[in-house]
């Protein structure tokens, strides 16, 4: 397992992986000493999280290989699927797995999710509306739905 770590807006994110693809990416306040050199596995990564902040990316294309039991990969694999700047409640994403009662179940696999941002479960909200729980901490989700779906600035003249 070969490892990057790289400042972002957020904090200092560590990636995780090989050649079978990116297993984890994390986020830190910590004042780890950056990757001067970024192994192979993990430079297209690299990039793409780099321009995903310079709001050049609304698509991740990196090859994951992320651990986890099948019922937490069937989770992930439908976050993926929820488009840039869009937000589901983890109502919706229960109804969208086939199970509404698995609504706890659904929610602790989103909280396992080991590959921050790109499988973006910052995008799943409270049924309300409300930004809940967020293994990133909610000011972190903030402001990721604010980069993915900015207000438009209105003018007062």
């Amino acid at each position: 397992m070969e490892n990057a770590t790289l400042k972002t807006p957020l904090g200092i994110a560590t990636i995780q992986g090989n050649l079978q693809g990116i297993s984890t990416i994390s986020i830190s306040d910590t004042s780890e000493i950056l990757s001067k050199e970024i192994p192979s596995s993990l430079q297209e990564c690299v990039v793409q999280l780099q321009e995903y902040f310079m709001g050049k990316r609304t698509h991740f294309d990196v090859p994951l290989n992320p651990q986890g039991t099948e019922f937490q990969k069937q989770v992930w694999q439908e976050l993926v699927k929820i488009p840039f700047g869009k937000t589901i409640s983890y109502l919706e994403l229960s109804k969208k797995l086939g199970n509404i009662k698995a609504i706890r179940a659904v929610a602790a696999a989103n909280g396992k999710n080991p590959l921050w941002i790109i499988i973006p479960c910052h995008r799943v909200i409270g049924s309300d509306g409300s930004l809940t729980g967020y293994a990133g901490g909610l000011w972190r989700k903030k402001w990721l739905l604010n980069h993915e779906n900015p207000s438009p600035q209105v003018s007062l003249f």
